[in-house]
């Protein structure tokens, strides 16, 4: 087998695979990604076969001889092999028989011709094939110029049988920091993402967050085909200014997408942490279309009370890609209190204004990283820099013990009832004065926690 493809992992089963669908009598070619990130020298994880000449039935046969498998229904006519990185398809055509996004009508058709199979596909870059066994490269869109090129070009107007397709133009671009063809950008502008399901959306949003090498490409063909328009708290962001001395780069969606370009640099490769920060970091900012004004005192653009205003409008966008509560959770505060790095910092604030600044945000260090990205995402070389409030916050909350996690509370109600107390109303108000002690600096440990809760019962029975 020629080596097009730099596997990860063993190309044995692979090979295997081959020969058998060979002997069953069909003709298999690798596709899709899988040969497109080969042609562009990435490393390759899952491998897509299509088989030519033979049924979903044939094909299993096939395999079933040494490799467990997962038929995916019938009439999608796609295996998996149990324990490899590998889909076998049948050659398959797709018609649409309504206005849902699964509204398609999919039969598998071993009798197609490569160029037919490869025109239902979404851009040129994924209808190219390639055979195992020559090494021939067949390419019926040309998608190796558009690779050359960098340019993701749509395949033909099948294209537009399924809208999710211009937000996968979205994260290509960022992931490949491709430009999209104009008659792609113009076609994208005709569709629209009604009756797209949030965790469709949130598939390809996730790639631009998680694997995107320049978010901010995506961002602006999503503002080039005017899909932008479907996410208003992000389209409100174009051409909000800002203030040149503080913000260089330009307005507020421009100063957004260069935040995510540099939170790309920076990732962690853990997808919940990077999928966090990364989403709060697109939304931190949302509330500047709404409060930025010009102030009669200096004459200059400011944002007051952006933060809280970020806060309020950030569910309206996270509702539309995601169902995940826990998600948005932790994304919220992030946005809430992005600022507070550098308004702690600049105030030199105390051990307690980091305990509380930690009680709100509970992971101190994904504050941190967005506050690092918001910096490098103002456009001069002054702000490339490590963030000094980052390092101060971080060199605190470490002395603190709450780099990522929130103030534990030391009195709790069993001490209360330890003291002869029996459950009341009232234990809620004392346990909460204890907790805003404890923020305070007034103890630090359990014995110390107790003696202060006894000082304040014994001030309570007075």
């Amino acid at each position: 087998m020629p080596n097009l493809i730099p596997l990860v992992g063993d190309l044995a089963p692979v090979r295997r695979v081959v020969e058998l669908l060979l002997a069953a009598g069909g003709k298999p070619y690798m596709v899709g990604g899988c040969v497109r990130d080969a042609l562009l020298r990435a490393p390759v994880v899952d491998i897509d076969i299509e088989v030519y000449g033979l049924g979903s039935r044939q094909i299993e046969a096939a395999l079933r001889k040494e490799f467990g498998i997962i038929t995916v229904g019938a009439a999608f006519g796609v295996t998996k092999l149990k324990d490899f990185p590998v889909d076998v398809s049948v050659p398959r055509r797709e018609n649409r028989t309504g206005v849902k996004h699964a509204d398609f009508d999919v039969q598998a058709d071993p009798t197609m011709t490569p160029k037919d199979a490869a025109e239902r596909r979404d851009f040129t870059l994924n209808a190219i094939l390639w055979d195992p066994i020559s090494g021939e490269i067949v390419d019926p869109w040309q998608g190796q110029k558009d690779l050359d090129d960098r340019v993701l070009r749509h395949v033909s107007p099948k294209f537009s049988e399924d809208p999710l397709r211009v937000l996968r133009a979205m994260q290509f671009a960022a992931r490949f920091e491709f430009t999209v063809a104009p008659e792609t950008i113009a076609l994208c502008r005709t569709l629209s993402q009604a009756d797209l399901p949030p965790e469709r959306l949130m598939e390809e949003w996730s790639k631009l967050i998680l694997r995107g090498v320049k978010p901010s490409a995506g961002l602006n063909f999503l503002r080039d085909c005017g899909w932008s328009k479907f996410y208003p708290e992000l389209h409100a962001m174009i051409d909000v200014p800002q203030d040149p001395e503080w913000h260089p780069e330009g307005c507020v969606w421009t100063h957004t997408a260069l935040c995510l370009d540099a939170f790309a640099k920076e990732r962690k490769g853990d997808r919940d942490e990077d999928l966090i920060v990364g989403l709060a970091l697109l939304l931190h900012d949302i509330g500047k279309a709404t409060t930025t004004k010009k102030e009669p005192h200096d004459n200059r653009w400011h944002a007051y009370g952006h933060e809280e205003e970020s806060f309020n409008l950030a569910p309206g966008f996270l509702a539309q890609i995601t169902r995940e509560v826990k998600l948005i959770e932790s994304i919220l505060p992030l946005v809430r209190w992005h600022a507070q790095p550098w308004e702690l910092f600049r105030a030199k604030a105390g051990d307690a204004a980091v305990r509380r600044l930690a009680n709100k945000v509970v992971r101190i260090d994904r504050l941190v990283r967005l506050d690092e990205a918001d910096r490098k995402g103002r456009g001069s070389k002054s702000t490339a820099e490590p963030s000094p409030q980052g390092i101060w916050l971080t060199e605190r909350a470490a002395a603190l013990h709450l780099e990522d996690s929130a103030p534990k509370r030391i009195v709790l109600g069993r001490h209360l009832i330890a003291l002869g107390h029996k459950p009341a109303g009232w234990f809620s108000e004392v346990l909460e004065e204890a907790f805003e002690a404890q923020l305070d600096g007034a103890f630090a440990d359990e014995a110390a926690g107790i003696t202060w809760l006894k000082e304040r019962m014994d001030r309570r029975a007075v």
